[in-house]
């Protein structure tokens, strides 16, 4: 009888403790969880500040990152920076302004290098600070920040006479994932 009444005793502490564990992981009853923030931010095209350029079409844009046009109104050369490939602001980049896939992207700058019709590949920086940086460094300079990581050391310029605080701003880019 001792022995039932030790198994029973140690059967109940089992229960007992995954009972508590379970409950101890699941959020209080009646509460939800809080919700995730699902909210897209508009991506915006940046330039140095010394440049006079203020608004840009989405065709003008197409050829700037495409490598089709190499300088500005102003005579200064073009410098386009690009986040690395895999950033969800490059997709939306290479979605939205150039109409293409990674892949047909990279194919279109090695046959444009190889042929002359492209004279420079994009630089590609791993960071939004980074890319704010080089604008804020190289006066020909054009790249792309989430709304977010703006400052004053960069310009943000219109695109299709919208700016990315405009309602039917064409340039979305997802939340970033918290990590």
């Amino acid at each position: 009888m001792p022995r039932l009444a030790g198994l029973l005793f140690i059967l109940a502490s089992a229960v007992f403790s995954m009972a508590a564990l379970s409950l101890a992981l699941v959020p209080t009853l009646g509460r939800l969880p809080e919700p995730q923030i699902t909210t897209e931010q508009n991506l915006a095209i940046v330039v140095s500040l010394s440049n006079p350029v203020e608004n840009l079409s989405m065709a003008e844009l197409r050829r700037i990152f495409l490598g089709e046009r190499s300088h500005w109104p102003n005579g200064r050369r073009i410098t386009l920076v690009m986040m690395e490939p895999g950033q969800p602001e490059r997709a939306v980049v290479l979605r939205d302004i150039c109409q293409m896939n990674e892949t047909d992207f990279n194919n279109h700058f090695l046959h444009g290098v190889f042929t002359g019709e492209v004279l420079v590949s994009p630089k590609t920086l791993a960071t939004p600070v980074g890319v704010r940086k080089f604008v804020f460094n190289v006066p020909g300079a054009i790249g792309y920040l989430r709304v977010s990581d703006l400052d004053s050391s960069v310009k943000a310029v219109r695109v299709d006479e919208r700016g990315p605080e405009d309602k039917g701003y064409k340039l979305h880019v997802p939340p970033r994932s918290s990590k």
